[in-house]
């Protein structure tokens, strides 16, 4: 959390200094976790982490560390790359290499496969009751870890709307979960 903490106060002569390996060690698996909870898909994720990374480096001196933490900046560029990763989609229909590599995974104990397999598949159904929106609020809280307060800022509502919506998406999925069992 110190990091966390760190990084929110740099300016830009700080990440300058620091550079931009800093960057990218210390935030790396939060914007990977949150794109996985959009795509759902490793491979996927990977590369449009590395397409976040290679926009931050590219638009570094466009940050403004008066008008957002640097945090806020990231995950908005993240948001961005997944919008157009979905747009993309509306356009061409493929099948991932994540999905054949489940289906031939080799793991020691059938029973686990099969619990693990449906368990993933009803939180998957359950998901998808959700809005874009709400999948979006919840990849942030969930997968980018970000505070009630970075999410507001980057979905322009307030911190309190975050928490009264997240509460109601954490409702919405438990009682889907139940109706599934």
């Amino acid at each position: 959390m110190e990091q966390i903490a760190l990084i929110n106060s740099l300016d830009k002569e700080e990440i300058k200094e620091k550079g931009f390996t800093y960057i990218f060690e210390t935030y790396y698996k939060r914007v990977y976790n949150y794109i996985y909870y959009r795509v759902n898909c490793n491979a996927e994720a990977e590369d449009l982490t590395s397409q976040v990374f290679e926009k931050v480096m590219v638009k570094i001196e466009t940050y403004s560390e008066g008008r957002s933490p640097f945090e806020v900046w990231l995950f908005a560029i993240a948001r961005n790359v997944i919008n157009d990763y979905f747009r993309s989609l509306k356009r061409y229909k493929f099948f991932s290499i994540d999905k054949i590599n489940k289906l031939t995974s080799v793991e020691k104990n059938p029973e686990d496969i099969v619990v693990k397999a449906e368990t993933n598949d009803e939180l998957l159904k359950a998901l998808n009751i959700l809005s874009s929106r709400e999948r979006n609020i919840v990849a942030l809280k969930f997968g980018g870890n970000l505070r009630n307060k970075e999410i507001a800022e980057i979905i322009d509502i307030t911190e309190s709307n975050v928490g009264v919506i997240l509460y109601r998406i954490m409702k919405k999925l438990k009682t889907e979960m139940e109706r599934e069992v």
